[in-house]
């Protein structure tokens, strides 16, 4: 018995069998398996990154560069002739700015225009948006029209309104002569030349911003409609006690884009004043800082007092950005 177990019992020289190994197809799947991991964690990290690099990548080639670049020739006397030979001249021509009567009138323009414009566009925008609120048969079809505005040309539509305000033949005068009112020179009177800059503004903006409206407006509970029906409100008690509060942060965001585009006001009073170019009218009465940066940058070409002109437009969009801030903190804080 005991010559039978030796023998069946491995040998010291023989060794313990060897532990079986998994064969080479399930090893090659097992790595292949570990890399797909890696790469799918680097995937979900990197890739977001990747999808929003072009974006900063041409912020930075066509905003973030030019602001700066300009800046910097802002404190320069430099000419478009010779746009590489800069002269430093330091905060000169700021303060050539401060004595400036033209950029006074031109920054005097765009505030008027500014709120000529602005004030009756977002106040037709928000009735338009109240009307579209409702259920209308062919809703969608207005819908539309009210964006088409938007999306026209700014030449074609400025070149409509020049004929429009024609001082001998345009429908304007046309229509007031049928009134008994005296033909108006549109384009020579200053508030005649900037009511009727201001009324391109309105007519391709209002639209857009009834749009912004009415979508604020769909987001709005019927549950407080209902209750304010039932406390025995008007419609239009119902839009002022309720609609517009619910509004008030879309209202503000609509004034400071408006406010901001009005700032920048270029192609409207370009193309509305003909060959005159960038002068704004005969004297000047409705030149606006962008028409006045044009100038001094393109025609007079004083680039050193035109990227001054811009880096002031600059810190304007900022004020205004720094008091839409506030505005929303308060909000928040009373709601």
């Amino acid at each position: 018995m005991a010559s039978d177990a030796a023998a069946t019992a491995p040998s010291k020289e023989e060794g313990a069998a060897p532990a079986q190994r998994p064969p080479a197809r399930d090893l090659a799947a097992e790595r292949r398996r570990a890399r797909r991991s890696r790469w799918y964690r680097r995937d979900v990290r990197w890739s977001p990154y990747a999808f929003v690099a072009p974006f900063f990548l041409f912020f930075a080639a066509f905003g973030l560069f030019p602001l700066l670049y300009t800046g910097w020739a802002s404190l320069h006397r430099v000419e478009l002739t010779a746009p590489t030979d800069m002269e430093w001249v330091g905060l000169r021509n700021f303060s050539r700015l401060i004595e400036d009567e033209f950029f006074w009138n031109a920054l005097k323009n765009t505030f008027t225009i500014g709120i000529i414009s602005t004030v009756p566009q977002l106040l037709i925008a928000l009735g338009i948006a109240h009307l579209l609120n409702y259920k209308l048969r062919g809703s969608m079809f207005f819908r539309v029209a009210a964006l088409t505005p938007y999306a026209t040309s700014v030449a074609a539509a400025t070149l409509v309104f020049v004929l429009m305000f024609g001082r001998d033949y345009g429908m304007i005068n046309w229509a007031l002569g049928l009134a008994g009112i005296d033909p108006v020179d549109w384009q020579n009177g200053e508030w005649t030349s900037q009511i009727a800059v201001s009324t391109i503004v309105i007519w391709r903006w209002t639209g857009y911003n009834a749009l912004i409206y009415l979508a604020a407006m769909q987001a709005i509970p019927n549950d407080l409609y209902e209750s304010a029906a039932l406390d025995g409100a008007s419609r239009w008690q119902q839009f002022v006690h309720v609609t517009i509060p619910s509004l008030r942060p879309t209202i503000l965001f609509t004034c400071v884009v408006s406010t901001i585009g009005a700032t920048q006001l270029f192609g409207e009073p370009l193309l509305f004043n003909g060959g005159a170019g960038a002068t704004g009218g005969a004297d000047h009465q409705f030149q606006t800082l962008g028409l006045y940066l044009y100038e001094q940058g393109w025609v007079n070409l004083h680039l050193g007092r035109a990227s001054a002109i811009a880096w002031t437009m600059f810190l304007i969009l900022l004020l205004i950005g720094a008091v839409n801030w506030l505005l929303v903190r308060r909000l928040r804080k009373s709601a």
